[in-house]
């Protein structure tokens, strides 16, 4: 996943020092959506003030109020539905289609938020299991941490801000958030909705700053965790600076999905596009490597590639756009740079690969070598390989190819074999029968192997941002 870096306003409160503005700009075409104040190293430690003061305030949030605040958010959210998708259209540049389901997404993400404030509040300890300890009973509580920073990106810039703000909130905690800074507008639109549910205005402070600010908030003793969804490089970043506190990182991937020759290939092919190029591929868990044994190989190679040729790309906000633009110029530039040093050095592209300002058509590329940018690293651009294997064995050593491991994909009839493969697979989530980039927001997300840490989905992030408390009552 990109780098985001940090920036800064607060909803409610006024900066102390502000730096020089920050622009926000349609994805497509280009036009000045707004011009926001961004905040100084200084005057975020202001912010991180009085963040931390919230924290009490978050905390004596009765759980049935946090509840009730968050399912009224959603419902708030749902009712002005095509006001925030057409934000994102316009901010992040995701098709009109996507950004309707993303609003989707967001309602039951806070629904789950609410549901996990009012459910999980500890469990009763069974002191009488251990001999000696018969006279005592008891139970732990989950209590909320205090002060979180959350580090959100651009590709779901609503949802994945939910992801954070909806069980902190169910957890009793105050948050600083980040929101990237090229999506900034659809995050502050949410904090928006949920001060009008009735969240105290300083229990979410929002801040727009570069990477010093950033550095400024992860290092803050007063922050005891860290959330951030983003790139390795910021990631490291955070790690080696972040001092002593919880921190929870989702740093991408670079997806595979195996096809076995007893696969149904329509659905394959299907599941396979729209796990490609969803989000103008701009998707941590989107497919970037289909590998299909080889006696099937042709066939899908041929459908799929005429399935991409179809997609229409261009306009997001055409409601027969399958496909955007990328998150910038420059964005679309190193993709296809990357596209170009494949072919150079032996990569057959049979669809796509063009570019237009932002807008990157859908590529398929085939024979890449496996030293190529391409290959080792995660594309997060429309881009897919296609790649053929004749063993399990081989395709289970060329899925774990990788550094990173969020999530994949597979495609067999054969129960048996899609069990021992899913096991063998190292990664975070495997997908049988669909593609690598389906997930449900209650389920656990995060990575297998190098940098990941700790697990998102409403329920899983919760416990991250909550601690156990216990109380033993000795008779």
């Amino acid at each position: 996943m990109p780098e985001p870096t940090l920036e800064a306003t607060t909803p409610g409160a006024t900066l102390t020092t502000v730096a020089a503005e920050l622009q926000v700009r349609d994805k497509y075409n280009g036009s000045l959506l707004a011009t926001l104040p961004q905040c100084t190293p200084a005057g975020v430690l202001a912010d991180i003030e009085r963040a931390t003061a919230a924290a009490k305030t978050a905390a004596a949030l009765p759980r049935h109020e946090r509840g009730r605040i968050l399912d009224t958010a959603a419902e708030n959210l749902k009712k002005c539905a095509d006001e925030i998708a057409d934000l994102i259209v316009a901010e992040a540049g995701k098709t009109i289609q996507q950004a309707r389901k993303e609003v989707t997404r967001a309602v039951n993400t806070l629904r789950l938020s609410a549901d996990e404030a009012r459910r999980s509040a500890g469990e009763v300890i069974p002191f009488d299991a251990f001999a000696g300890s018969e006279n005592r009973q008891g139970w732990f509580t989950r209590e909320p941490l205090g002060l979180i920073a959350a580090i959100t990106p651009y590709n779901d810039a609503l949802n994945l801000v939910a992801h954070k703000l909806g069980p902190a909130i169910a957890g009793g905690n105050s948050v600083i958030l980040k929101p990237s800074q090229l999506t900034p507008l659809t995050a502050m639109r949410l904090v928006e909705l949920l001060v009008e549910a009735g969240l105290p205005t300083d229990v979410i402070t929002v801040v727009l700053g570069d990477r010093e600010v950033a550095q400024t908030i992860v290092s803050s003793r007063q922050v005891r965790m860290v959330s951030f969804t983003g790139g390795f490089a910021t990631g490291r970043a955070i790690a080696a600076t972040a001092g002593i506190k919880r921190l929870s990182m989702e740093l991408g991937g670079n997806a595979p999905v195996i096809v076995f020759d007893d696969a149904d290939l329509g659905k394959a092919v299907e599941s396979c596009v729209s796990g490609a190029f969803w989000a103008a591929g701009q998707n941590c868990i989107g497919a970037q490597r289909i590998l299909v044994q080889r006696p099937v190989y042709e066939e899908f190679l041929g459908a799929f590639v005429s399935a991409t040729k179809a997609l229409v790309a261009g306009n997001p906000a055409d409601e027969r756009t399958d496909v955007g633009p990328m998150i910038s110029v420059e964005a679309a530039a190193t993709a296809k740079g990357k596209i170009d040093e494949a072919v150079a050095h032996g990569a057959r592209l049979l669809a796509g690969g063009t570019l237009h300002g932002s807008v990157l058509t859908p590529a398929v590329l085939t024979d890449v070598p496996h030293t190529c940018a391409a290959w080792a690293e995660e594309a997060f651009a429309p881009l897919m390989l296609v790649e053929p294997f004749d063993t399990t064995e081989e395709a289970i050593s060329l899925a774990n190819d990788s550094d990173y491991a969020l999530q994949a994909g597979l495609f067999t009839k054969d129960l048996d074999r899609a069990l021992r493969t899913a096991k063998a697979i190292e990664a975070g989530g495997v997908m049988i029968n669909d593609s690598s980039d389906y997930r449900f927001d209650a389920m656990p997300f995060g990575g297998a192997k190098y940098g990941s840490m700790g697990r998102e989905g409403v329920r899983f992030a919760y416990e991250e941002m909550t601690q156990p408390k216990v109380v033993a009552i000795a008779s």
